[in-house]
């Protein structure tokens, strides 16, 4: 008489884990996308550099605001954010976020891979920058008061506000 082979401590952990979040999780709202949602959209089978880059971004959502911060320990600011996940990924990117745009190579919305950076103006200046994820969906720190999160490029507010997709990383990176 042959038996069922048993699932793995592991499996059995998980699956026991996803039955009892089951039963008590409500939906999040579609307007905040979970920290979960932002790594899985920033993952790459074969995780590049950009793929780095996000999960790193991804990573810190929930860290605080702070105006010239670029350390999880203090705070970031949007462009700071940036500097600070492309370091962690070793490769090195001006900080301003001016810089950033400059020596971005422009590319469409429609080619953006997760890592490269969502830049956006309010009024007649460059006034934020994010760090794209794949699906239409960008980390960044949004302002004073706020943390680190995710957001869509499709709301109204950011497609209004949104100049350019920039590539900092060569090809195949």
């Amino acid at each position: 008489m042959r038996t069922k082979p048993s699932l793995s401590l592991f499996r059995r952990a998980l699956l026991g884990a996803a039955v009892l979040l089951a039963g008590c999780a409500s939906a999040p709202p579609q307007s905040a996308p979970t920290r979960a949602a932002a790594v899985a959209a920033a993952r790459d089978p074969v995780l590049s550099i950009g793929g780095a880059v996000a999960e790193l971004a991804a990573g810190m959502v929930g860290a605080r605001y702070r105006l010239g911060g670029a350390d999880p320990a203090q705070g970031f600011d949007s462009s700071g954010l940036a500097f600070y996940a492309y370091d962690q990924a070793g490769y090195r990117i001006p900080r301003a976020p001016e810089d950033q745009f400059r020596a971005a190579h422009k590319i469409a919305l429609a080619d953006a891979d997760a890592g490269d950076l969502v830049f956006f103006q309010d009024q007649a200046r460059l006034s934020h920058v994010g760090i794209y994820l794949g699906n239409g969906l960008f980390v960044h720190a949004p302002e004073s008061g706020e943390r680190v999160s995710v957001a869509s490029v499709d709301t109204p507010y950011y497609q209004e506000q949104l100049v350019a997709v920039g590539r900092l990383l060569p090809p195949g990176l």
